[in-house]
């Protein structure tokens, strides 16, 4: 099974998926944002979104099913996933391969993403390149917050103003209940 944690960047997808983490140790954690640095230092990503890769959706998908079908063991993804061809894409070959799929968004409002985006330190020896990274990253705000129309009906949305070990406690209890319901 795959628990697949979206939202807009700063949202909290990371801090939630380590909160789950210390709850349900035999899960693993897979962040495809990996496989896009990797593609980064071997190709041109002429968009500047490595997600624009018909090979990173492609290798996202193999390397989750491969982590289930391999391991036997929960997996949990911290990844923003909102362009609806790309969640099609990757959700599509899930399924088509047999994994169960829980998908949490988590949703922050704009004032709140913002301040947190800029409580973060993307690269503190390169202030350049620090307001390069922040500016891209809230760029994407408003597309991540019009997706949320876009996405799959099973998808649950979670209030992104609680705290990780509370969004953790209904994630777990919807994960084992089988739900999907919005929250």
């Amino acid at each position: 099974m795959i628990v697949w944690v979206n939202g807009a960047f700063g949202s909290g997808k990371t801090t939630l998926v380590d909160e789950l983490r210390t709850r349900w140790p035999e899960a693993l954690v897979y962040d495809p944002e990996t496989v896009g640095f990797l593609l980064r230092n071997m190709v041109e990503v002429p968009t500047g979104d490595f997600q624009d890769l018909r090979l990173w959706r492609r290798q996202v998908a193999a390397l989750a099913v491969g982590l289930v079908e391999e391991y036997r063991r929960p997996v949990l993804i911290p990844m923003t996933l909102v362009k609806p061809e790309y969640v099609a894409e990757i959700f599509g070959a899930l399924e088509a391969a047999g994994i169960g799929l829980h998908h949490f968004f988590l949703d922050v409002s704009r004032d709140e993403l913002e301040q947190r985006i800029e409580g973060r330190v993307f690269f503190p020896d390169d202030p350049e390149r620090e307001e390069r990274v922040r500016q891209w990253v809230k760029n994407r705000i408003e597309p991540c917050r019009a997706a949320t129309g876009t996405l799959p009906g099973d998808t649950v949305f979670l209030d992104g103003a609680l705290t990780p070990a509370e969004l953790a406690q209904l994630v777990l209890a919807r994960v084992r209940a089988g739900e999907t319901a919005t929250v």
